[in-house]
């Protein structure tokens, strides 16, 4: 084979892959070594096309040569795709040198994996007339990489019950396996199989040990293994406190970080995205600026997007959004991570307009292609606003993408229909789903809960179970929540004992809020605060909150007393707490008490929540606010006239307005004014100004939808012949034919 019927460029490959010095004429070489020199070093060198036709080559040139045991492994390795692989297959099947070669089946089984092709795979797999040790871990290697977890750890106990003993890299391979099942058991399994095999004291195993106890969250295990490692390295020390970061000992992972340097080890980029993690957790504002400061020392904040991605994290969790926001901008190169990293900080903090903003922002000037992580960051924005045109177009490029069939993505899109009142639409897309998630269920449950579907949802829960299933302390919350929306008071105490005895689960602070809402919504006030008295951990805002907005609705004064004192004590900024109890005197018309609490909001100057209804027509979010706006609509005389012409046929109905949830002292002609401009007639005015008569109109309220509007919308909904579907921050309210889908009980 002279140097001249070599492709372009073949020389280079040759001479850097060390197999030839140079190539002439004259060279003394075997023809077939030779070939097979070749093929090997274009594989290496990841070039297909150069390596595939020397096979044809041999076969087909003037001096036919047939190939060897060596010809084929390398060729498996160069193939570029299935059908090659299949090419390649069938090529040595018919020259008879797959199965004498354990190298050349287990090259083939490699490549076939490599493509996803898991059933080719075993059936060449389970041809091989012997199996060595590489041979099952190139099987178990493809399999963990095409995340079957339950195949390899089946093959696994196949090579065991063969009496074959694994190596460090069969381990490698199986203990990741034990984190995608979360199987706690089999990684013990796996630990005891190491060191059972004399596995148990190499670094390698010891860190990938480390690795699978931190992610299924067994701490003592993780250090335990640490602790009785002789050499720990980079990668050990980046593992333990990753795991305790991940864990949520997040002080722990501080000290460990400092140990580190003790020992000699210095950190590299991995380290300060897990400490970065960790003071942000630990609410370290000092620390926070102390890990950017050794960032840009190390030159790594211009250098590294790992870090600078880790830096704007860190800013988002600690709630310091401008600060996060000035390191993206500061980065040298930004990738959708980075953008996906701001869009999630901007939603934890509550900022859903910033969120979207920056999302279109990203598609607009930096042309990045949304990833599972980018509508995973910015669908919940959507849902939080109502925003459901918007939404629906995510929707629509989550499916051009085919993020869709992700079950992350396909779980938020199940929550943004739901959260924005397509409930049938949310229930198609769980159904649909081939495979879901524990956080799955959870989203459905939740939906069909905020909707007043109690029982379904409790319906769903039992078909969650069947299925096997198990649910989270999440799962709970919404359980209770539906059984609150819907009175289902029996239905609920046997939830709240079940998840104790029957799952293990230890009811969180939560839990307990759900209970006693569920209690005071029924008007069950004795019992509510009884369930209060006994709880076994110290009752949080939440829990008083609960039965302070349950003595508002039932109008008991002396209990929401007793609520307001102890949530003045556990949080006293919380304007919503005094806003409560004053509603309460104004509605049972003690205007001094009203003035009392007043003066206390006046003397913490605190501010009151303003409440607001929005509205999303032709794609665009109208926000409306309750009295006289600071900046009037566009559309605002128009608004008028619409809200006085409504509220005179309501009146003709038999309307009369409920002047208890005025809260004000003013005469009975003020009073109605007030009432007639809540931010949700506002909202549903605007709405029937700008929309084909019956079309159905959809209302996010940021408070709970007072018992006059409540009343009010129904005569609407049937002088207008709509629907009208309204989200307040306790549930949603379906209003068609002068009926409530709540049946007044919300």
């Amino acid at each position: 084979m002279p140097s001249s019927a070599l492709p372009r460029g073949a020389h280079a490959v040759l001479v850097t892959s060390g197999h030839l010095r140079h190539l002439d004429p004259h060279i003394q070489a075997p023809p077939l070594l030779l070939a097979n020199s070749l093929i090997s070093a274009f594989s290496r060198a990841a070039l297909p096309r150069l390596a595939l036709p020397l096979l044809r080559r041999l076969l087909e040139g003037a001096h036919p040569l047939r190939p060897d045991g060596f010809t084929f492994p390398p060729l498996f390795r160069a193939a570029p795709g299935p059908s090659s692989a299949t090419q390649l297959h069938a090529c040595a099947l018919r020259l008879g040198l797959l199965h004498p070669s354990v190298f050349a089946s287990g090259s083939l089984v490699h490549a076939y994996l490599r493509f996803g092709r898991v059933a080719e795979a075993y059936r060449v797999f389970d041809e091989m007339p012997q199996r060595d040790v590489p041979s099952w871990n190139a099987m178990l290697t493809g399999l963990c990489r095409n995340a079957r977890a339950g195949d390899a750890v089946a093959l696994f106990g196949r090579m065991v019950g063969e009496g074959l003993a694994g190596d460090a890299v069969t381990l490698s391979s199986m203990l990741p396996m034990c984190a995608l099942l979360g199987d706690r058991v089999l990684a013990l399994v796996m630990h005891v199989y190491a060191v059972k095999h004399g596995l148990g004291g190499e670094l390698f195993v010891c860190n990938a040990l480390i690795d699978v106890y931190g992610k299924l969250g067994m701490l003592e295990q993780a250090r335990w293994v640490f602790d009785a490692m002789a050499l720990q390295d980079l990668v050990t020390w980046n593992s333990i406190i990753s795991a305790y970061e991940q864990g949520g000992k997040v002080a722990a992972a501080v000290e460990l970080f400092h140990g580190m340097k003790e020992s000699g080890v210095n950190p590299d980029v991995l380290t300060l995205v897990s400490l970065a993690s960790a003071v942000a957790q630990c609410g370290d504002g000092r620390g926070a600026k102390s890990v950017h400061c050794y960032v840009m020392r190390r030159g790594w904040d211009a250098g590294d997007i790992i870090a600078g991605n880790a830096m704007v994290d860190m800013y988002a969790k600690l709630s310091e959004i401008e600060a996060a926001q000035r390191v993206l901008e500061n980065l040298p190169a930004r990738d959708v991570v980075s953008w996906n990293t701001l869009i999630t900080g901007y939603m934890q903090n509550g900022l859903f307009n910033e969120a979207i903003k920056t999302y279109n922002h990203m598609q607009k000037h930096e042309c990045l292609k949304p990833v599972q992580g980018t509508f995973v960051s910015v669908l919940p924005a959507y849902s939080n606003l109502g925003a459901l045109q918007q939404g629906m177009r995510m929707h629509a490029l989550s499916v051009k993408t085919g993020l869709n069939l992700d079950v992350y993505v396909s779980t938020c899109l199940i929550d943004l229909y739901a959260k924005c009142g397509k409930l049938a639409e949310a229930m198609l897309l769980f159904e649909l789903m081939s495979r879901r998630s524990t956080g799955t269920w959870n989203a459905i449950i939740a939906g069909l809960g905020v909707h007043g579907h109690g029982a379904k949802a409790l319906d769903l829960f039992s078909q969650m179970q069947q299925e096997g299933i198990e649910p989270d302390h999440v799962t709970f919350v919404s359980l209770l929540a539906a059984c609150s929306h819907a009175g289902l008071v029996d239905r609920g105490r046997d939830c709240f004992h079940s998840m104790q005895t029957v799952y293990g689960i230890v009811p969180i602070a939560k839990h307990y809020a759900c209970m006693v809402d569920m209690f005071g919504r029924a008007g069950q006030l004795d019992e509510a605060l009884e369930f209060i008295q006994g709880m076994p951990i110290k009752p949080d805002s939440a829990v008083w909150g609960a039965l302070l907005g349950a003595c508002r609705i039932h109008g008991n004064v002396e209990m929401g007393k007793l609520a307001s004192q102890n949530l003045y004590e556990l949080d006293p900024e919380n304007v919503g707490y005094y806003v409560l109890m004053s509603n309460m005197y104004a509605k049972m018309g003690k205007w001094d008490g009203v003035d009392t609490v007043r003066s206390l909001v006046r003397r913490q100057n605190l501010q009151k929540t303003p409440g607001w209804s929005s509205m999303e027509v032709k794609g665009s979010v109208s926000v409306f606010y309750s009295g006289t706006q600071a900046e009037p609509h566009p559309q605002h005389e128009e608004i008028q006239r619409e809200l006085q012409d409504l509220l005179a046929k309501m009146k003709s109905l038999g309307y009369v307005p409920d002047y208890s949830f005025v809260l004000q002292d003013v005469e009975q002609d003020e009073k109605e004014q007030i009432l007639n401009n809540h931010s949700e007639r506002l909202a549903f005015a605007f709405g029937i100004i700008n929309t084909p008569p019956r079309t159905p109109l959809h209302i996010y309220k940021n408070l709970r939808v007072c018992g006059d509007c409540h009343n009010a919308t129904k005569y609407i909904s049937k002088i207008t012949d709509r629907e009208i579907i309204v989200r307040d921050s306790n549930r949603f309210h379906h209003f068609k034919d002068g009926h409530c889908s709540c049946g007044d009980f919300w």
